[in-house]
Order: C-alpha cells, then structure tokens, then sequence
C-alpha cells in the first residue's frame, strides 16, 4: 500500500511546483483540480486551462480537468501557450484559471500556477491553502466524488486574440527596423513571438528582422536550462548577438512570462533598467489619458520592488508618478497593483505587471515598450540602457546558511549606527558617509537554507566593499 502524498511539501507561498512522478502525480493533479473548483466556488463556471511544452504537461492536464469537472466546473482547455497567454484568457474571458508550468525549472519538475477571473493572483494566503488542505482531504478519503451536475469539456485557441490585443497596447509599426535575436530557450517563446512579433497569427508584418534561437518546443531543454536569471543561459544569446551585428537580443524563460535583453554589445540589460523605460511610458501614457478625459492631477501610482535599482523610483518620481515599495512576489505585488490601482509594476527578476493586462506580468509586453522606445532612439541600446543605469549593483549573491537569525545578528550589530533598518522582506539596510549612498538586502529563500543578497551605491568601489563586508558576515 503506498502512502498518502504530503502536499505541503510541494505547494509554498505562490504556486504548486514539484518532481514529476514522486511529488506530483495524476492521482495529485486530479485532486488540486477538484480543490481548485471547491476552494474558489467554481461549481457551474467555467475554469481555462493551458500548459507549457514539457513532456508531463497533457497528462497532467487530463487529470486536473478530471477532478474540475467531477466538482461541476467546465474546463476549457487552452492547449499549448505561454502563462500570460493564460493570464489574458482568464482576463478576457473573466475565468478562473491553471496553467501547468515549472517555468525555468528543469524537466523533472512541473508545476501549477492558478489564478482566479480576471487573472487575479492565488497565493497561500488567498485560497492556495485551501486548495491544498481540499486536495489532501481527496487523497486520503481515495476519490474525488463527482457532484450531481459535472461540468464539460471545450477547446479554444487564444494565441490569435492574445496577439493583437498586444499590438494593440504597444504600436511597434513605427519604429526604424530592428534586427532582434531572440532566445526562446526552448520554451513557449518559440510559439508567442512569431505570433506577436512576426505574422504567424495574422498579423501585419512589423519591420523587424527575428532570428530564432532554440525556438522549437522541446521541455527536455536539450540547449540551455531556461532561465535567463543565470548568465550561462545568455551566452548563447550574446554569442548571436555579436554574430548577426543585431541591434538587441531577447531571452525567455521556459514559459515565456519573463523577458531579458541583451544589448548591441552583447552585454546584459538590467531589469531595473528595463523596469524604468517601461515604467515612463506607461506613466506618459497615462498621463495623457488624464489630460483627454479632463482629470489632469491625478495621481499615477507606479510599483517596484525593494531591491530594484534606485534609479527606478527617481525615474517614477522625476517623471511625475508616485513610486509604490513592496516586498518581492508576483501574488503580493499583484495585490499592491489591484490595492493601488497602479498602471504598472515592476521586479529585479524580470517580472513586469500592467494595469492594462488585467494586473497580471507578461514579459512579451515589457520587450515590445522596450522596442518601441529603442525603436524611436538614435542612439546604440547600450547607450539607451546606461541612461536608466547610473548606479552599481551586485545583483543577487545566495549563500548557504545553517542559523539565519545569527547571521541577521551579526549583520545588524555589524552596521548599527551606521545605517538605517526597515524589515518589509527580510533586513534592508540604507547607509550614507562620505564615500556616497549605498542600500543592501538580505533575505532568506522560502525553500532552501539560503540567504540572498542584493547591495547597490553609488559608485562601484562603495558597493564591492559593502558587498565584501555583508558576504563576510553573513558565511562567518
């Protein structure tokens, strides 16, 4: 007799994520899917659900339409897209919505990300508990039982729709021809940018040359892992770059709701940076808006969070937008936007959200603001970039540390009087002597023994010793 699987292993703060075949499983997937109906009250509508191109995807599919409609719910089965393509049918079609995806994982893993109608986010606080304790009640009783009306099954191809609603937000017809590679690294990306930045779903095309590098839909990544996040993924990219004298470059991660650019000369945008172009063309977008409708003066909200440059909240401020601090995480910063009502938002790991995409980030989006900006500039992108990178960063440094709370300990010994300490998402710290500014985060992974720091100053030679001094404290 096997043993009744412990979800709580597998399901964290935000989504459902874990091993193929030991942690998630038909039986598993069947039961969050009857979970998902019960937690969200979902008997009678209908729920849309897309998948990502790894190879466990269909299957488990099968079974979470399984458990929805046992419970009564209708799924409508959006087939292979990308998770803001799953985002914009849940918006457009006001459904609640899964999409089976580990994202940058490896092809052990798959995973779940839900989302109530209109894309809002599910976190453990908003009903992903719930889901759990439901499906785990399910797999210790050993059946989902089927309500008296079981909902049915459909199929609908969005990718048309998503496309042209995305040239809609963005009009890159204007822009001066760009020549573009772009890494799908396998992933979804290989399907969504020939339909949004080609003519592969009808659209006119754009003047815009597209390389394709690791476009065809394969979840055993036999390229690179695809995550953009680690600089031995972008090699490939930067090597093309280089190669084909492109303009820019574009990588996506496995299933394409995140967006890294590579300059002319190969070398990496920030997200920060990309976050603060997108931020002042949203903002100037809005701002106009404001001026037809005759509501001049109000305010614009713009959200970033706590470890994103500094430059990005100066560029919101300067531009006439209030800048919205939160802590790092797409369900919480999808709820800040729907709190703030903020027109768009913005994370060092390369997730942009839009007020305009139902709160929901799409990486698709954020590339086409930046192709539209670069598209009207005179200028190489990596000179574009340094406009909106005036700082250092380390960028993020893990560590593996057994006893957290010293190490918190010792750091704040280590920096009292010398800096000011808020705790919105672990420690930040904000210092300023002689030698300039300088802020730095330390936060620990929700899943692994790890404490991730994130240090910025003014000048280069102030951040490397402040990111020497706090790496010392923190594996002392």
């Amino acid at each position: 007799m096997t043993s009744t699987p412990d979800l709580s292993a597998f399901i964290k703060a935000y989504d459902v994520r874990g091993l193929v075949g030991t942690q998630l499983t038909n039986e598993v997937v069947d039961a969050l899917g009857a979970g998902f109906v019960d937690e969200l009250g979902l008997a009678g509508q209908e729920v849309v659900v897309g998948h990502d191109m790894r190879d466990s995807s269909p299957g488990f599919v099968a079974a979470f339409a399984r458990g929805a409609t046992a419970r009564g719910a209708s799924v409508v089965h959006l087939g292979l897209c990308s998770t803001d393509e799953s985002y914009f049918a849940s918006g457009r079609y006001a459904a609640a919505g899964a999409m089976f995806t580990a994202s940058h994982n490896p092809a052990t893993y798959n995973g779940i990300k839900f989302c109530r109608a209109g894309a809002q986010g599910v976190s453990f606080a908003t009903g992903l508990r719930g889901i759990r304790d439901r499906a785990q009640a399910y797999l210790e009783a050993g059946a989902v039982p089927a309500v008296e009306s079981p909902g049915t099954e459909s199929h609908r191809d969005v990718l048309p729709d998503y496309a042209a609603y995305l040239r809609e937000l963005v009009d890159l017809s204007g822009v001066r021809p760009l020549r573009i590679v772009v890494d799908a690294g396998n992933g979804m990306g290989g399907m969504t940018v020939p339909a949004v930045l080609g003519t592969a779903a009808g659209l006119p095309a754009l003047p815009l040359e597209i390389i394709p590098l690791y476009f065809e839909l394969d979840g055993t990544f036999p390229n690179h892992e695809a995550n953009p996040l680690e600089p031995e993924n972008l090699r490939d990219l930067q090597a093309a770059v280089l190669e084909h004298g492109a303009d820019l470059g574009l990588a996506f991660d496995g299933d394409a709701d995140r967006c890294f650019v590579i300059d002319e000369l190969g070398q990496p945008v920030t997200p920060s940076a990309v976050a603060a172009i997108v931020a002042l063309r949203e903002i100037r977008r809005e701002q106009a808006r404001l001026e037809a409708t005759g509501e001049e003066g109000a305010s614009i909200h713009v959200i970033h969070n706590l470890i994103t440059s500094r430059s990005v909240a100066e560029t919101i401020t300067a531009a006439g937008a209030t800048p919205v601090r939160t802590q790092v995480g797409h369900s919480l910063i999808k709820d800040r936007m729907a709190e703030t009502g903020a027109i768009f938002g913005g994370e060092h790991s390369a997730h942009y959200y839009f007020r305009d995409f139902w709160g929901a980030d799409n990486g698709m989006l954020a590339a086409m603001h930046l192709i539209a900006q670069y598209g009207q500039y005179e200028g190489p992108l990596s000179q574009l970039a340094a406009e909106f990178t005036p700082y250092t960063a380390s960028g993020e440094i893990n560590s593996v540390v057994d006893d957290v709370p010293a190490a918190y300990t010792r750091i704040v010994d280590a920096f009292h009087g010398r800096a000011e300490i808020d705790e919105l998402d672990g420690l930040f710290f904000t210092g300023h002597g002689d030698a300039g500014w300088y802020w730095f985060s330390v936060r620990p992974s929700n899943t692994e023994p790890l404490l991730r720091l994130n240090a910025e100053a003014e000048t280069p030679e102030l951040m490397a010793a402040i990111r020497d001094e706090v790496l010392a404290l923190i594996r002392a």
